[in-house]
């Protein structure tokens, strides 16, 4: 059973200054330097006719894993994420998958402006680990470290547009 995830971060800067961000190869670049952990790497970046489509990579050491973790993955985790995002309404899709774990994590990003100012940036979704027994522990677990790597991202873009302002 598919474990449901949605989650809110807020900025100060408006939607269509975080929008411009996530869209920035220069600023994906600058994230995974300070957030990308082991082998961080953009695969791919493509900007055309009002769609950003990139592709990421980023690791995890084996022993920064819950012990869950490390007996299904054997080694280092191996994150990637691609995202796809569109011009009108600031609005995207991701799909995350990992390395040597049956599932992923498929959902929507909207970025909008906040009524008393600045913006949110919204992410809904599902994590589904078809793993029999460890499923439901690894999906809450995914849900998790998504919740809190969202949070770390959204403190760094914040950060980035306050250098460029």
């Amino acid at each position: 059973m598919a474990r449901r995830i949605e989650h809110l971060t807020t900025s100060r800067w408006p939607a269509s200054d975080v929008y411009s961000a996530l869209v920035d190869e220069t600023y994906l670049r600058d994230r995974l330097d300070v957030l990308g952990g082991t082998g961080a790497a953009l695969l791919a970046f493509d900007k055309a006719e009002g769609t950003t489509s990139y592709q990421l990579k980023q690791g995890v050491p084996a022993d920064r894993l819950p012990s869950v973790a490390r007996g299904v993955l054997g080694g280092d985790l191996v994150i990637t994420r691609a995202e796809s995002w569109t011009d009108a309404g600031y609005a995207g899709t991701v799909e995350v998958t990992l390395n040597g774990v049956p599932g992923r994590l498929d959902g929507t990003i909207t970025v909008a402006d906040a009524a008393g100012g600045g913006s949110e940036l919204t992410l809904v979704g599902q994590v589904k680990v078809s793993i029999p027994l460890m499923g439901g522990k690894l999906e809450s677990l995914i849900a998790e470290q998504v919740v809190l790597l969202l949070d770390k991202e959204s403190e760094f873009t914040a950060e980035w547009l306050a250098h460029r302002a």
